[in-house]
């Protein structure tokens, strides 16, 4: 199974329970009703990015449903938590590109996801041959990528939050729901 399509997603759950709050996240980003398996890094050649809400409509309940997923969690109160997935997308048709994904603990949604979309670029930039400076800042990097004609699309989802004030377990999720041909719907 090949995936021909792509969405992201991300989700925040709290509740007493671990657990518990890492459904709460899920249904958060819709994908709670699915056997989610977590893969590693790929986008298949011609795998194409849709919107979330496309992409929830082509899943079903109870379906095994591959992701490149982050996950954090926290029951420390104000403690912030982040979950990002960054991709890198090339220009040319035959060729794959990466995700990436981060969970840290004191950055922003913007820290988060420029950090997960800098692991992605590096990752399919490094498989391309691009010469670069790798403690250069990432808009420089970015500019570089872009400016080469390689890599046409860099993107992340990311979810951040505060640990919940009571204690609760605070969860955030961020994925990239993979999606293969035939679940289509027209």
């Amino acid at each position: 199974m090949i995936p021909k399509y792509f969405f992201f997603t991300k989700g925040v759950g709290k509740h007493k329970e671990q657990l518990q709050s890492f459904e709460l996240a899920l249904r958060d980003a819709g994908i709670q009703m699915c056997n989610l398996v977590s893969v590693s890094s790929i986008v298949p050649p011609g795998c194409e990015l849709i919107t979330r809400e496309k992409g929830l409509k082509m899943i079903h309940p109870g379906e095994i449903t591959f992701v490149v997923i982050a996950r954090n969690a926290t029951n420390e109160p104000h403690r912030l938590v982040a979950s990002s997935v960054g991709v890198a997308i090339p220009s040319g048709k035959n060729q794959y590109g990466y995700l990436s994904e981060h969970h840290s603990f004191g950055q922003t949604d913007e820290t988060a996801g420029d950090y997960a979309e800098d692991l992605a670029a590096t990752m399919l930039a490094t498989t391309m041959g691009i010469q670069f400076d790798p403690e250069t800042a990432w808009d420089e990097r970015k500019q570089l990528f872009k400016t080469t004609g390689l890599i046409i699309k860099t993107a992340n989802t990311t979810q951040s939050a505060a640990g919940d004030k009571n204690g609760l377990w605070t969860t955030t999720v961020a994925a990239a729901v993979l999606v293969p041909a035939e679940n289509k719907k027209e």
